[in-house]
């Protein structure tokens, strides 16, 4: 759908509709077929249930009516059938439409009534767009744009399949300098591809979706996710802060809830980022690194309650594990994690510049080992670090590290364990322990807040988010302020067969909505639970039209 857009265009065609076009309002792609693999990738490649975070897709609305047209009244779920019911929607829209264009995004997501349900859900929404007459004219201009709509559903999948990716933390290109994750790569100096499931970790989604796991996308803080409905929070090289309520929350999550961990960090030096530094011929401007490859001293602080720490190395080096040859690039090692985890150990070369007497130790055939992958088993949960991402990332991969990634979620999802990862012989009998004033510091001469989603931000959940944490601070914490905790279960309805709208004072702010299926046939199927893969904007047209991009948008 991304890569083909439209299609090709056919001229005489074209040139028949034009002799007897009538102008009109309509929505593109007309068609929204998720069981059409594999024009519909990546929706088709995964399934909704209930339970999940929603789905969200943005289509364009092109109106051929004027150059400017208005949407008074939100858009409309018409199911084909009773099962459509179990399908509740939110839409996020453009009031005002113009210059020709608008946006229409849907949000979607199951309710708990089709827990079980396996199946097709089918139907149309509908919108109404107004402009003002033409020349001539008296009548304001009216037309329906009608989306077709074809999802499949199936019944919610065990908890142990399912893996939850942090987008959240992922500073999206292009704010600052974010430098690229390996360094041996000179051509591409710039993080810029995205670091999403649907870009450069396309692969790796495809590799797991084929081996069975269902992977959802959070696009907003860890407070807006239900630990207790997924095996494995997926963390990938991720370069922004955390709210202390994130670290107190995940620290609960996985001692008490039984949530399972797995971090691909990526290097980290403050003097070697200084180096990178460089005039911008473009911007006519000093350009500097505002972090490493990941934030290092934030995925400290959120490991710090486990005992867990990241050093300040840049590791290269080809390593073998389970008979799996691999290649380190530009990773990171682990200076702290506690006894009676497993830790694995290999010599590499430090490229960092506090690694060059190391380095020449090593050239003098004396071989210092550095551990890059820790495993370990706290409260209920598991836990799994690993110090470089390249193996997962598409874009400047040397070998792929798919095997152990499917290995890792085996254990944290399942407790199943790997012969090889948990050997006797690299059990910690005594703890890695690196002091404070040794650990990776924060850069002190950059203003990061200028880049990140949480310094100076308040923590709130995004319409990326189940609906049911929209707007607050997420499950189990206060809502607004308020002195009253979300439930974690109870089902909430919103709407009972009515649209409820919040308004927004200005006209060209997305309007939020929600539809509740009930009106069509029957309140058969009441409730509300949810799923969400973040997708791409689509757009239509050549102008930019505002998108609503899951794991939040890139």
């Amino acid at each position: 759908m991304y890569e083909q857009g439209a299609g090709r265009v056919d001229l005489l065609e074209s040139y028949e509709i034009l002799r007897s076009y009538q102008p009109r309002a309509s929505i593109f792609p007309s068609v929204l077929d998720y069981t059409d693999c594999p024009y519909s990738w990546p929706f088709c490649l995964q399934p909704l249930y209930a339970g999940a975070m929603p789905v969200i897709f943005n289509a364009t609305v092109l109106n051929g009516m004027g150059v400017i047209g208005y949407v008074h009244s939100p858009p409309i779920w018409h199911p084909s059938n009773e099962e459509g019911n179990l399908l509740s929607i939110r839409f996020t829209y453009s009031e005002v439409i113009w210059p020709w264009t608008g946006y229409l995004a849907l949000h979607m997501q199951i309710k708990e009534e089709g827990a079980h349900f396996s199946g097709v859900i089918e139907g149309n929404v509908t919108v109404r767009v107004h402009s003002p007459p033409a020349q001539g004219e008296r009548a304001v201009r009216t037309s329906t744009c009608v989306l077709k709509l074809k999802l499949n559903v199936v019944p919610t999948p065990p908890r142990s399949k399912r893996v939850l990716w942090d987008q959240f933390h992922s500073i999206k290109y292009p704010p600052g300098y974010i430098p690229r994750d390996s360094l041996d790569v000179r051509n591409d100096i710039l993080d810029w591809h995205g670091d999403h499931l649907h870009t450069n970790f396309h692969i790796m989604f495809n590799m797991l979706r084929d081996a069975g796991y269902y992977i959802e996308t959070l696009g907003s803080p860890l407070t807006c996710f239900d630990a207790s409905q997924y095996g494995t929070l997926l963390m990938v090289d991720l370069e922004d802060e955390y709210f202390q309520e994130e670290i107190e929350k995940l620290r609960d999550d996985v001692i008490n809830t039984g949530l399972g961990l797995a971090v691909f960090a990526e290097w980290y030096n403050v003097d070697t980022m200084v180096k990178m530094r460089f005039f911008d011929d473009n911007t006519r401007s000093w350009w500097t690194p505002v972090t490493g490859g990941a934030n290092i001293p934030a995925l400290n602080d959120l490991l710090a309650p486990f005992g867990i720490a990241f050093g300040d190395k840049i590791l290269n080096g080809d390593f073998s594990i389970d008979d799996e040859q691999s290649r380190y690039a530009s990773g990171t090692d682990i200076v702290r994690f506690p006894r009676g985890g497993y830790v694995h150990s290999f010599p590499f070369l430090d490229s960092s510049e506090s690694g060059a007497t190391q380095n020449f130790l090593l050239n003098s055939g004396m071989q210092a080992d550095s551990p890059i992958l820790g495993l370990l088993e706290v409260g209920e949960g598991r836990i799994a670090v690993y110090g470089d991402s390249n193996c997962l990332d598409s874009s400047h991969m040397v070998t792929n590290c798919y095997r152990l990634l499917r290995k890792i979620l085996d254990f944290t999802g399942s407790n199943i364990k790997d012969p090889v990862l948990f050997s006797k012989s690299v059990k910690q009998d005594m703890p890695l322990y690196e002091d404070d004033n040794h650990l990776s510091s924060r850069r002190t001469d950059v203003n990061f807040s200028m880049y990140s989603a949480v310094l100076g931000k308040d923590l709130i959940c995004r319409t990326d988010s189940r609906f049911e944490v929209w707007g607050t601070k997420g499950y189990n914490l206060h809502i607004r302020g308020r002195n009253r905790k979300l439930p974690g279960y109870d089902v909430i309805d919103l709407g009972r067969g009515l649209n409820s709208t919040i308004d927004t004072s200005n006209s060209r702010r997305p309007k939020f909505t929600e539809k509740n299926k009930g009106d069509y046939f029957g309140n058969r199927y009441l409730g509300l639970l949810f799923w969400q893969l973040d997708v791409p904007e689509l757009v239509a047209s050549q102008w930019l039209v505002p998108a609503v991009i899951a794991i939040t948008g890139w």
